[in-house]
C-alpha cells in the first residue's frame, strides 16, 4: 500500500470523524436501505453508511484503492465493491491516476486542463493512466436496485456519471470546485431534470449546510458562481424530499 493511501486511510477513518459523519448522513440512509457511493476512495463513507445499518454498493476504479478497499471491508455484510468507471454509457474510458494524491485521479481531461495553475491545485500532477470498462448509474441500479442515497465524487465527471441516470433516487448528492463550475451547473441541471425540486450544498468536509433549508436549482447555481475561487470545493445536494435538506 502506497504511502499516499496510508495518509488518507488515517485521515479519512480518524475516529473523531465519525460522529458528525454518521449524524449527517443519518437524514439520507436508515438500516436496510441502499447507498451507492460512487468514487469511494478510502470508503469513509461507505463504513458510515455501513455503520447506519445501510447496505452499499462502493464503486473505486484505481485498482490500489480498491485493493485498500477489499482488505478494510472484508467480511462486512452488506458491502459490495464494483471495480470499474461510471459513465453516461457502457464501454471504455481512461482514468488518469496521481500517485502522489490518489483522491484526485480523474477521467476528465478537462478537470486536469482546469486544474493547471489553479489556486489551491498546485503542484499536482497526473502521471500515470489506465484504460478501464465503463458502466452507468442505470446498470448498476439494474443489478443493485434502486439506492436510497447516491453519493458521487468524481473529480471533474460528475455531469458525465449523472448522464447514465434516468430516474431520481431519493437523494443525491455531487461533489463541486470552483475551477469547474460549468461542470456543476450541468450536474445541477440534470438532477433538477430527473425530479430533484430542491438543494443544499456543503463546503469541504464540514458537513454543514449552507442554507438553512433547501433552495431551488437557480438558487443553488448563483450560490456556485459567486464563490470565490479560495473556497476550492464542496458538495451539492438534492432530494425529492426537500425536508431532507432542512438544518
Amino acid at each position: 500500500m502506497s504511502s499516499a493511501i496510508g495518509r488518507s486511510l488515517r485521515l479519512y477513518h480518524a475516529p473523531e470523524r465519525r460522529p458528525a459523519l454518521d449524524e449527517f448522513h443519518r437524514r439520507f440512509l436508515a438500516g436496510g436501505e441502499l447507498g451507492f457511493d460512487i468514487g469511494s476512495h478510502v470508503g469513509d463513507r461507505a463504513a458510515s453508511f455501513l455503520r447506519l445499518g445501510a447496505r452499499v454498493v462502493a464503486v473505486e476504479p484505481q485498482p490500489r484503492l480498491a485493493r485498500a478497499l477489499r482488505l478494510l471491508f472484508r467480511g462486512a455484510p452488506g458491502f459490495t465493491l464494483e471495480s470499474t468507471l461510471i459513465g453516461a454509457s457502457e464501454g471504455k474510458a481512461t482514468l488518469r491516476l496521481n500517485s502522489a494524491n490518489p483522491t484526485v485521479a480523474t477521467a476528465s481531461d478537462a478537470f486536469i486542463a482546469a486544474a493547471e495553475g489553479a489556486v489551491g491545485w498546485e503542484g499536482q500532477r497526473w502521471d500515470r493512466e489506465i484504460t478501464l470498462p465503463r458502466t452507468t448509474l442505470d446498470a448498476l441500479i439494474a443489478r443493485h436496485g434502486m439506492p436510497h442515497f447516491v453519493k458521487i465524487d468524481v473529480e471533474g465527471w460528475e455531469a458525465e456519471v449523472l448522464a447514465g441516470l434516468s430516474t431520481a433516487p431519493r437523494a443525491l448528492s455531487f461533489e463541486f470546485t470552483t475551477i469547474q463550475r460549468d461542470v456543476a451547473c450541468a450536474a445541477l441541471d440534470r438532477m433538477t431534470a430527473l425530479g430533484h425540486p430542491g438543494f443544499n450544498a456543503c463546503l469541504g468536509e464540514s458537513m454543514r449546510w449552507i442554507f438553512p433549508a433547501a433552495v431551488p436549482a437557480r438558487e443553488m447555481r448563483d450560490w456556485l458562481l459567486a464563490l470565490p475561487a479560495e473556497a476550492n470545493s464542496g458538495d451539492v445536494y438534492g432530494s425529492t424530499e426537500p425536508s431532507r435538506l432542512a438544518a
